[in-house]
């Protein structure tokens, strides 16, 4: 199992191999921008939109893990909140500029009016947003589990681990292929490729932690990496704790105004002096430690957090 040692200035998780990931917090990049883009593709993956928009700025100081914040319905709209995006791909240089690439899943008005959008449609982008996932100091075995069109950001990050010469496996798990995402793409971004569906289309009959216990035993990975619904990610998390890995989750939360202000996306999570904190997940997140967030308490307040009112015993 990890063990964990504390070095100056922070504190690590030491891997069976003896390599460490940083237990403090990777620094956000330099400060996001807010960019008029323009839409340069739109184009139908399953269930999912994949959206390629110029955005000159962003795309240089984006690191796997960040989002992005967009506004939707136009100018006239009266829709004042924007939507966030994990960012699946970014090139810092082309032709007409650095580019950041989204999936849109059209589920609400704001993100139908995204997934209708035609090339050279003004967007108005705000990014990058967020602490990226962080990345071992030395070369690990890692594994990347998705679900859904969440997979989205795990596919920067399985770059940038080969390029650490890390091991990478990654599990893609949705209720059906539809659902999927880069399922093709994993092929080419990782040494092992596992895929699960609930109605067996594809891959696996089951769900991702069906196969996830074995595959960690069997690579002996040291860091798990996840992005998709909440309870996949708890339920992940749990695994990679009882494998005795160290656990890296990028949390969906509703996040409304994506720079902390509205506290819409607040989530329980433990902090190194083992106090309970709400914490904003489009600023202190998206990407948590999956061992510290307090999964039983989402959505609640929970008795001892800091800061939370204290119930009298009085009558």
């Amino acid at each position: 199992m990890a063990g964990r040692r504390c070095l100056t200035g922070s504190c690590s998780d030491v891997s069976r191999g003896g390599a460490a990931v940083s237990r403090r917090r990777t620094p956000p990049p330099v400060g996001p921008l807010q960019v008029d883009g323009e839409v340069f593709s739109v184009k139908r993956v399953g269930d999912y939109f994949h959206l390629t928009i110029v955005a000159d700025g962003i795309a240089e100081r984006t690191r796997p893990g960040n989002f992005v914040a967009m506004s939707v319905g136009g100018e006239a709209s009266a829709t004042l909140l924007r939507r966030a995006f994990s960012i699946y791909r970014v090139k810092p240089a082309g032709i007409y500029g650095g580019t950041v690439e989204i999936i849109v899943a059209a589920h609400g008005p704001g993100t139908a009016w995204l997934a209708t959008r035609q090339r050279h449609d003004p967007v108005n982008v705000v990014g990058p947003l967020g602490r990226p996932f962080a990345l071992p100091k030395q070369p690990v075995p890692c594994a990347l589990v998705g679900g859904g069109y969440g997979s989205a950001p795990l596919f920067g990050l399985a770059t940038k681990l080969r390029e650490r010469n890390c091991g990478v496996h990654m599990v893609l798990g949705a209720s059906t292929e539809a659902r999927l995402f880069g399922a093709l793409e994993a092929k080419r971004a990782a040494s092992s490729v596992t895929v699960t569906t609930v109605d067996g289309s594809v891959g696996i009959r089951g769900i991702v932690t069906d196969p996830l216990p074995a595959l960690l035993a069997r690579h002996d990975i040291d860091v798990v990496y996840s992005c998709g619904p909440m309870g996949m990610l708890r339920a992940v998390s749990g695994v990679a704790t009882r494998h005795g890995a160290w656990s890296q989750t990028a949390v969906e939360e509703a996040m409304a105004c994506g720079v902390g202000v509205c506290m819409t996306c607040v989530l329980p999570v433990v902090g190194d002096d083992n106090v309970t904190r709400m914490v904003r997940s489009c600023v202190e997140g998206p990407v948590f430690a999956g061992d510290k967030v307090r999964w039983d308490a989402i959505g609640t307040i929970p008795a001892g957090t800091h800061g939370a009112p204290v119930e009298s015993s009085q009558p």
